[in-house]
């Protein structure tokens, strides 16, 4: 028997919020290395966004529920948006970005995750209501960043534009999980897509931190 939707999400949170904690704690272990500097995260920054944004999009069009489709397309500009005010913020900071190419290295491991979920509820479980509280955490340990190193320009950035639409797309992803999460197959389908987003998102911030000597990384 299922889980009232109310109860499985609150479930589903307190488990999510007990790993992103983790998350959270690795992100700002450790003095950051002195070479780590604020350009230097934002342009990894365009990536997720970018990511975030042809992710949204691509769901679109396969999505049936159409209040689902509209939380999409919201996402998808809020998340190109972002990626303009980042790419704006770099040349402000010096940083030419407007021929520079997030997809160089290829997508992500999330991302081909995520483009490969089919049902809605893996989707907004996987997208917005788990991957937006993970860019909400990872934001924060940036703007924490950003405030140390003496950049309050691109801290409010984060903190009072970027951050608000992101607690949206997760509160909505809430919302859309209380009426789609209502049977058995569809909470183990989330909860499962759920535990992956976190699964790899810890493994791709062990990788940025060990090879590229980066943490504090935001999110999208």
């Amino acid at each position: 028997m299922p889980l009232s939707p109310t109860d499985f999400v609150a479930e589903l949170d307190a488990e999510n919020r007990a790993r992103l904690d983790r998350i959270a704690a690795a992100v700002t272990a450790g003095e950051a290395p002195p070479e780590l500097n604020v350009e230097r995260l934002l342009v990894a920054a365009l990536k997720n966004e970018i990511e975030a944004t042809e992710c949204a999009a691509q769901w679109i069009a396969t999505t049936k529920e159409i209040d689902v489709k509209l939380a999409l397309a919201r996402q998808a500009g809020d998340e190109a948006k972002h990626y303009r005010l980042v790419q704006r913020r770099l040349e402000a900071l010096g940083v030419d970005a407007s021929c520079h190419d997030p997809f160089a290295a290829g997508r992500s491991p999330l991302l081909g995750f995520l483009a490969g979920l089919e049902s809605t509820v893996e989707r907004v479980a996987a997208g917005q209501f788990t991957r937006e509280a993970l860019a909400l955490v990872r934001n924060e340990a940036f703007i924490g960043f950003c405030e140390e190193r003496g950049d309050a320009e691109t801290a409010a950035l984060y903190r009072h534009v970027i951050q608000p639409d992101e607690a949206h797309h997760h509160e909505l992803g809430r919302d859309l999980l209380l009426r789609l999460a209502t049977t058995d197959e569809a909470q183990s389908k989330a909860r499962d897509a759920s535990r992956r987003v976190l699964d790899l998102a810890e493994e791709l911030q062990e990788i940025a931190r060990l090879k590229g000597g980066l943490s504090r990384l935001p999110g999208c």
